[in-house]
């Protein structure tokens, strides 16, 4: 693999594109592998560069895109600052900040897209527990579903408000959801979007995500035990997706990529579960021609 930091004086970056990583996958998650090579396929040289490398000259390429940054979670801030540093990042910068806090999902509800209920509990706040149903409790600055927890109701009060109390304690906003049966059943269905021909972000192909919270959380889920496998959505799930699309802060179509996860909520209607615009796993590797249609995008970008 190409150096980042020791050749760039000597090469143009014209035909030079990084994507950002993190410690976990130094050369990329599996899945981002076919968006790797189809780059290369073009002419295009690809270098896999640690988002928080502080020898790496991102000067030297023409384009950052942001690909499994993972570990950034505990370091927000720091992420969030990296990304306004860097030169012709994709997705934007200013999407990175909006995207990576949750709270988001308040400017999507008052938009009219149809978002799963949400409260949340801001550091300093308390939080009794409702007397009954499953809820979900996670920070809304989290990735990999990193400290989420489900928990049943009445039996686990005690110990769904000890993890609403932990977050705020450590200076965290938490966020608590109704858990939707029907991912049980159903699954999430994430709409994958890309930009076509003509640079407009478009339904590109969709996966079918099973269930992943089993307990009270405070782990990480590893991207690689996710139950996924190809699905068609419904129109209902297409018109959803387009709409959330029209609201995006600043318009879709600077965007190289957007997931939006659904779930069937009451009566049937997809309701969003979140926005993915930062570092979402695209499931490449379940959609025969979507790395080629990313790269060919990426080229465009060029």
């Amino acid at each position: 693999m190409p150096n980042p930091t020791t050749d760039h004086a000597t090469r143009e970056p014209h035909s030079r594109v990084a994507l950002a990583t993190c410690d976990l996958y130094p050369d990329l998650w599996e899945d981002d592998l076919p968006l790797r090579d189809a780059l290369r396929a073009r002419g295009v040289e690809v270098d896999a560069v640690r988002w928080d490398d502080e020898t790496a000259d991102w000067t030297a390429y023409a384009l950052t895109l942001i690909r499994s940054p993972w570990d950034y979670v505990p370091r927000r801030e720091r992420f969030v600052a990296w990304a306004a540093s860097v030169p012709r990042l994709f997705n934007p910068a200013d999407i990175v900040a909006w995207n990576t806090d949750k709270t988001y999902l308040r400017e999507l509800a008052e938009a009219g897209i149809p978002v799963i209920p949400t409260g949340y509990v801001e550091p300093g706040q308390a939080w009794t527990a409702p007397s009954e149903g499953e809820w979900v409790v996670k920070p809304t600055i989290s990735a990999g579903s990193q400290d989420t927890g489900r928990y049943a109701l009445p039996v686990q009060r005690a110990a769904a408000e000890a993890h609403v109390a932990r977050l705020t304690a450590g200076g965290r906003t938490a966020m608590i959801q109704p858990y939707l049966t029907a991912v049980d059943t159903a699954g999430e269905t994430a709409v994958l979007c890309l930009p076509d021909a003509g640079g407009e972000l478009t339904f590109s192909h969709a996966v079918r995500k099973g269930p992943m919270l089993t307990g009270s959380g405070g782990g990480w889920i590893d991207p690689d035990s996710e139950d996924i496998s190809p699905r068609t959505p419904s129109e209902a799930e297409l018109a959803v997706a387009a709409k959330v699309l029209e609201v995006l802060p600043g318009g879709a179509k600077r965007l190289l990529y957007a997931r939006i996860d659904l779930i069937p909520g009451p009566g049937g209607v997809p309701t969003l579960i979140e926005l993915e615009l930062t570092e979402p796993s695209l499931f490449l590797l379940h959609a025969p021609g979507a790395a080629e249609r990313l790269a060919d995008a990426v080229i465009a970008r060029l």
